[in-house]
Order: structure tokens, then sequence, then C-alpha cells
């Protein structure tokens, strides 16, 4: 496999592990313990986890960065429904919805600013 070739393939394998990573966190069942130091914390979890792969393929410039938001805001109800009815210790929470929304609608948003700013060219 050549060099380009591998790089080419660096974004769409950083996207997958992203996104499992964000089914790890939405559905492996949580244990018992001490709250969050910080309030609130799991709501900037829910943002970060769907914010995140939508970044990585909008900021590098892949195309199908819109399907992968699109996936995202598809998963989010899915995710806390699941939570909710399937996961003894998880309960679907309607403001990691709101959170999981954000993150996408963020991402997403960053990712059209990024595009429409202006380009410097090089002398």
């Amino acid at each position: 496999m050549n060099e380009h070739r591998s790089a080419r393939l660096l974004v769409p394998a950083g996207v997958g592990l992203l996104l499992a990573l964000q089914i790890v966190v939405l559905y492996v069942p949580s244990a018992p313990g001490p709250p969050a130091p910080i309030p609130h914390a799991d709501k900037l979890v829910h943002a970060l986890v769907f914010a995140a792969p939508v970044l990585v393929a909008g900021l590098a410039r892949r195309w199908w960065w819109v399907l992968v938001a699109v996936a995202c805001l598809l998963h989010a109800p899915v995710s806390e429904a699941v939570q909710q009815v399937y996961l003894p210790g998880r309960s679907g929470d309607p403001w990691d919805l709101v959170a999981d929304l954000g993150g996408v609608a963020g991402a997403s948003i960053g990712v059209s600013l990024w595009f429409r700013r202006p380009r410097r060219r090089r002398p």
C-alpha cells in the first residue's frame, strides 16, 4: 500500500474509531460510583461524542461529512430510547438528547463556516 492511499484511509479509520467510541460511551452499562466532580459533565461527553466524528470528517474536507452528521442526528434519539428501555442502570434523558443534537449541530456549523472561510493563496 503506498503512502497516499494510507493517508487517505486515515480519516475514514478515525471517523470509524470515533463512532465506535460513541457506541461504547452510549451503550456500555454504567457502574454505580461517585457523582462526577463537574455537574452535568455527562452532557459535555454526549455533545463531544456526537460532534467529534462530524468534525473529523468535515474538517478533513471529506464530502461525506454530511452523511456522518445525518447518521449522528438519527442515532441520537435511538440511543436515548435504547438506554431507557434496554439497558439496566441507564436511562434515556431528554437533556442528553439535547446535548447529542447540540454536538452535531455545533460541529456542522463549525464545518460549514470552515468551508466558507476565505482561502489564502500561496505566493
